[in-house]
């Protein structure tokens, strides 16, 4: 899996609502792993064995839901997987109900709940496979009986044969400061049941991120933050043996430093074996990791004054500037960090929109024209640096005269209302709002 400047949906989206008018709906879903390869046991041995972590969830925190049912089918397993059940599920021939006392919601802390411990079957070849499939109920939500959508859920399993390189877990770090050093552990794991004659292993930092510990055998370039937002990168190949069961540590230990802009950073680290051998099971090849630091980003925003006659047009200028000290990436999610609204002035009409607005009803709805809109959603990148500062220009034409009207003029999240969700790395709200004011 190559490491891209770009983007990586991670985990569970969790939905938005408003606290005040929660919507009376709920959903129960699971949460399964789409694929896993088993491999053979080693010079014959017995194959070795993985863990899939299951488990169920629903969307909304305003219900309670409890007694979770997890069914677990494995009859198409035969012959190609035997499974051994957790404690908290109850087999019945290729079956099992697994009991979730509990079913947390998705805005929550999710983690699965339900544990397979599965290994190739004595006699598999490479490539046979099979599926597992689930069903789940549940007590609770708006009619007293959630079910998760039938058939919806399901695991491939593959046996195959080659190197698994794995990395370790790393835990994520939440209280960083600007100007810390901190020590990311790194280990990879050979789990496979062949060699990995050499492998590579791709570091990348986001911008907030300096100081990258050097190898002799990594190559560092950095980006300059036209098409993505600006990171450094170690692209490092070993030609090290690691024969099954194998670890590998780097040399010395790897660390980066929290630069003064550093807030919301990640850490990418991504591990391929080397000579053209594919890895057979790739997802744990890669890990994002979250770094985060106690810092601030102050977003502000200005308006504009013009005037004119009936009829006349003039040029409005809305300027969005990320005051600092921080910078801000939605790296996970790709969602612009902020848009700037215009709420368009009585007796005016805006005849020319920027690049990267949109027109819209009052209250957010759909609006046919791309001119004469009430109000207009312009959307910035998805990373804005401790500078930034842009300038939203639209025409803006004088209909009829209205002495002293004023459009409001905003900056917002993405998902959601200001106010409702505000941006909680801002230490000033003040300046987030003005005015653009005509005659």
């Amino acid at each position: 899996m190559a490491v891209t400047a770009g983007l990586l949906a991670a985990g569970i989206a969790a939905p938005a609502f408003a606290d005040d008018d929660p919507p009376q709906t709920d959903q129960l879903s699971i949460n399964e792993p789409y694929e896993q390869t088993l491999p053979l046991g080693i010079d014959g041995g017995q194959p070795q064995s993985r863990t899939l972590g299951v488990g169920i969830y629903h969307d909304n925190e305003n219900f309670t839901v409890t007694d979770g049912r997890l069914t677990v089918d494995v009859s198409d397993l035969t012959g190609v997987a035997e499974v051994t059940w957790p404690d908290n599920c109850t087999p019945s021939g290729t079956s099992a109900v697994c009991d979730v006392p509990v079913v947390p919601a998705v805005v929550g802390d999710y983690e699965d709940q339900v544990f397979l411990t599965v290994r190739a079957a004595d006699g598999a070849h490479v490539g046979a496979q099979g599926r597992i499939t689930y069903e789940a109920t549940a007590t609770g939500g708006p009619d007293g009986t959630l079910t998760a959508p039938h058939e919806s859920s399901d695991t491939t399993l593959t046996v195959g044969t080659g190197p698994d390189l794995a990395i370790d877990p790393v835990a994520a770090i939440d209280d960083g400061l600007p100007g810390d050093e901190r020590t990311i552990p790194f280990k990879i794991t050979n789990n496979g049941n062949e060699s990995a004659n050499g492998f590579t292993v791709t570091l990348s930092a986001s911008y907030g991120l300096t100081d990258l510990t050097r190898y002799d055998a990594c190559t560092y370039t950095t980006t300059d933050g036209n098409d993505y937002a600006p990171s450094s990168t170690a692209s490092c190949r070993f030609d090290q043996v690691l024969a099954p069961g194998d670890s590998f540590e780097l040399p010395e230990p790897l660390t980066v430093r929290l630069a003064p802009h550093a807030l919301n950073e990640r850490f990418d680290i991504d591990v391929e074996p080397g000579g053209g051998a594919k890895d057979i099971d790739s997802q744990n090849d890669y890990v994002a990791l979250r770094v985060g630091a106690d810092n601030t980003a102050d977003f502000s925003v200005s308006g504009d004054a013009i005037s004119g006659a009936a009829g006349e047009t003039a040029t409005a200028e809305l300027t969005f500037k990320n005051n600092g000290p921080a910078w801000l990436g939605n790296l996970g999610s790709g969602d612009p960090v902020a848009e700037v609204r215009l709420v368009v002035p009585k007796g005016a009409k805006v005849t020319g929109v920027p690049s990267g607005c949109s027109p819209h009803t009052l209250d957010g709805g759909y609006y046919p024209k791309q001119t004469g809109a009430p109000r207009y959603d312009c959307d910035l990148r998805y990373w804005v640096l401790e500078d930034t500062q842009r300038t939203f220009a639209f025409s803006v034409s004088v209909d009829t005269v209205v002495p002293g009207a004023t459009g409001a003029v905003s900056i917002h999240p993405t998902f959601g209302e200001f106010g409702q969700y505000p941006f909680d790395f801002d230490p000033d709200l003040t300046n987030n709002t003005a005015v653009l004011t005509v005659n």
